[in-house]
């Protein structure tokens, strides 16, 4: 196993955005491997394979260019990056915290994520 650097998380992140920004299946499912898990917040179940993400991705999906996001490569310990961030949306935003499991080939096969509205709602 090779250890994933800051640039390798970085651009993972960026594939993200893009994805996050175009909808694409293609784009999404690139992200992760074939048997990856998404935990979209704790205390729910987690999304299993890389058709299941695409498809809960794609049911709750943001429009493009509805959000804006930015972060930060905190730490890499192993394959885990961790990752935080600011999303905001015209009416709010968040605080992101996300763990990011990459394989030797940049995908994904374990994500968490962890968010807070922010208490001013912009």
């Amino acid at each position: 196993m090779v250890m994933p650097t800051a640039a390798d998380a970085d651009s993972w992140v960026t594939r993200y955005v893009t994805a996050w920004n175009t909808n694409d299946p293609q784009d999404i499912g690139a992200l992760f491997t074939q048997t990856a898990t998404y935990s979209p917040a704790p205390y729910q179940p987690s999304w299993q394979g890389r058709t299941e993400i695409v498809e809960r991705w794609l049911a709750i999906r943001d429009e493009p260019g509805e959000t804006e996001f930015e972060w930060t490569v905190v730490s890499i310990c192993d394959d885990l990056a961790v990752v935080t961030g600011t999303t905001r949306y015209p009416r709010a935003s968040f605080s992101n915290l996300w763990l990011v499991r990459l394989t030797d080939e940049g995908e994904c096969h374990e994500f968490g994520e962890w968010w807070m509205e922010h208490p001013s709602g912009g």
